[in-house]
Parts: structure tokens; sequence; C-alpha cells
């Protein structure tokens, strides 16, 4: 098998599964409980805690454990908002974010909010000019992502975080494509709301953050029960989950440049295998390490997905969560109907090799020669 879909979900390291079977098997106490067993598993929770806080750059009683990047990107907008309840009802955003995101704002315009989307220009990038353009008195919430999870376009987050730092609006980012692929500190990045998620970096699925930095207050909480994450956040803590998460943020940490150094260079070479392709077309700019998008104009993406999967290369057609749908991003970024609709993604991790991406470019030159455009 050729894995080049880690923007999609990550193989996760034996290291990583063995830690979450041992906490499954022998810290599986609960972490409300009184006795050792549960003082050992809150104290394996809050170790975890402490750990990813420190590789984001935040404090650890800022982290809020949540089950995926989805929650905490649901649960960022709808914190911010009822902060700056009395600031207003807009709402500024891109055309490419996430669905966790932009599903959401559609359920906030059903409730009376007014949502700005900024378009990207051809090459996927939004500007801080276009946030500053868009801005109003009564604009409570701006929620830009780090990095895009179809083109690999790193967003100037920083730079709106300046422009909002005398404004009354929040500003948020999905960090899920960019926290530790991309350099960047919750200390100096700027944003209120930070969100994460474990499977995009080794670590499980079913386990995300939510960063509450900044200007930001303790978020509301989005459900009641037990009082678990102070109280924001209730139901029994998945320990293993966390303790994965945590696992995998180590791992990553103790080899960082070594893996961005890589996935930047399997990027590159990547880059030179497929321009030798006939009439592949290169989508946006690739700023990430870990994320190139292509095209080939004509040819159906889910045919090309479907065809080098019978191979054993796994690739996605744009976002894992469009199953088979148009991708708004390419949409947005105005792409022509043909190249849109034969852009595929490639995503890279530690894993890669040269050899996935030779297999890749073959397959994509045999797909060619095996299959007739659509016109």
């Amino acid at each position: 098998m050729h894995y080049l879909d880690h923007a999609a979900t990550t193989p996760v390291p034996r290291a990583v599964a063995e830690e979450m079977a041992r906490v499954l098997t022998e810290d599986f106490g609960n972490p409300s409980s009184q006795y050792a067993l549960g003082r050992a598993a809150r104290d394996l929770v809050d170790r975890s805690r402490q750990t990813i806080a420190n590789a984001l750059g935040c404090e650890a009683k800022q982290l809020y454990f949540t089950s995926c990047g989805t929650e905490a990107d649901n649960w960022a907008l709808r914190a911010a908002l009822h902060q700056n309840r009395r600031t207003g009802r807009h709402i500024i955003t891109t055309a490419v974010e996430h669905s966790a995101v932009l599903q959401c704002a559609k359920a906030l315009e059903q409730e009376g909010y007014e949502i700005t989307y900024l378009k990207p220009d051809r090459s996927g990038r939004v500007t801080a000019a276009q946030v500053a353009g868009t801005l109003r008195e009564d604009t409570a919430l701006v929620s830009v992502m780090l990095v895009n999870n179809e083109t690999g376009a790193r967003f100037p987050v920083e730079e709106i975080a300046a422009l909002l730092r005398d404004k009354p609006a929040l500003l948020h980012t999905d960090a899920v494509q960019g926290f530790l692929k991309v350099p960047f500190s919750a200390k100096t990045l700027g944003a209120d709301f930070i969100s994460l998620s474990a499977h995009k970096i080794g670590g499980p699925k079913g386990i995300g953050a939510l960063c509450a930095v900044g200007r930001a207050k303790p978020p509301r909480p989005m459900l009641y029960g037990g009082g678990q994450e102070a109280g924001l956040r209730p139901g029994t803590e998945p320990t293993a989950q966390i303790a994965g998460f945590a696992k995998a943020v180590e791992l990553r940490q103790e080899h960082l440049e070594e893996t961005v150094s890589h996935m930047s260079a399997c990027r590159d070479y990547a880059w030179e295998r497929l321009r030798a392709v006939e009439g592949l077309v290169f989508v946006g700019e690739a700023d990430a390490p870990h994320i190139l998008s292509v095209s080939l104009p004509g040819y159906p993406s889910q045919n090309i997905v479907s065809d080098l999967g019978e191979k054993g290369i796994c690739i996605s057609a744009g976002s894992a969560c469009h199953r088979g749908k148009a991708s708004h991003v390419l949409t947005a970024m105005g792409l022509d109907k043909k190249t849109a609709a034969g852009t595929v993604r490639v995503s890279f991790g530690p894993e890669t090799t040269r050899e996935d991406i030779d297999a890749l470019a073959d397959a994509l030159l045999e797909h060619k020669t095996r299959r007739f455009p659509m016109l």
C-alpha cells in the first residue's frame, strides 16, 4: 500500500497504540473517582493536558478536551459569540473553511447572525486586508483557518490578530492541519480560540482540543452534566484517547524539525515527479509541508481516486469530508469546471517514501493512457 492521504488521517505509531492499550487495561479508572485507581487516571489526564499545552504554547488550564476538531470548531464559534453577545451579530469567515466551521455558520445564519464569507484568490489564499475591508463595529467574531485542508494554503492569522487587537471582535482559528506541521505558538499567534485534532498527527480518532487563550474567557458549556473539564465539557474523560493524543504530540515533538523537513522534501519531490505528467495542473501554492493539490482537467477525480485505490495508492478528491460532493474550496477559488472536477489531494507524513510518490506518478500516467477524458 502507498498511503498518501495524511491530511485525511494519519497512521497511529505503535508507541501510541501501546500507550492507549496500557491505559485501557491498567489505568482504566474513572478520573472522577476518589480512590487510587481514579486518582491515577486523573493524574494521567493532567499530565497529558500539560504535554499538549506545552507543544501548543498555552497554559494547561486553557486547554479543554473535545471529541474531535469539529466539536472544537463548533464550541469555539458558539463560545466567542456568547462572550461578544453585546458586540453584535456579524461574523467574518472564509468561503474555504472546513465544513465544521461553514456548516455551523449556516446554522448561525438561521439564528439571525449575518455572515461575511471572504473569497480566496486563485492561489487559495485570503489576506488580512480582506478582513479589514469587511470589519464592522458589530463584528463579534472572525474565524479563519491556519492551513487549508485541501490546498495547503497558510492563512495570515498573525496579521489578522494584529488587526483585531484594538477591536472587540474575537478571533478563532482552526489549526487542525497546522498543529505540529507549520511553526506557531498560541502565545504569539494571536488567536483567542484554537481548535486541534489528534488524528492528524499520529494520534487516535475521537479526541481533539479547544484552546481558549488571549482575550477568550473560559468557553460557555455546550453540554451540562458531571462537571468534567472545569465544568465546561461534561462527560467521563476518554483517558485512553487523551493519553494517545499526548503520546502522539510527544513523538512528533521529539523529531519535529526532521519530520517537517521530510514532509517538505516529499512535497517537493512529488512536484518534480508530477509535473512530468502531461496536462497536469498544480492547484494552489502548497505553503504547508504536507499537502499538494493537483488536477488532471477533464479526468473526474472520483475515477482517479478509485482507479489508484485499486492499485493500493491512497489519495483523496479534496477533503475526506466531501464524500463525492463538489469541493467548495475549489469553487470559491474560481477554478474552471474541468480543473475543479479533476482535482485530487496528495498529502504526506513521516512514513512517506519516494517509492510512494513514484508509484503515484506512474499510476497517474497510466490512468491518462487508459482512460479517456470527459469532454
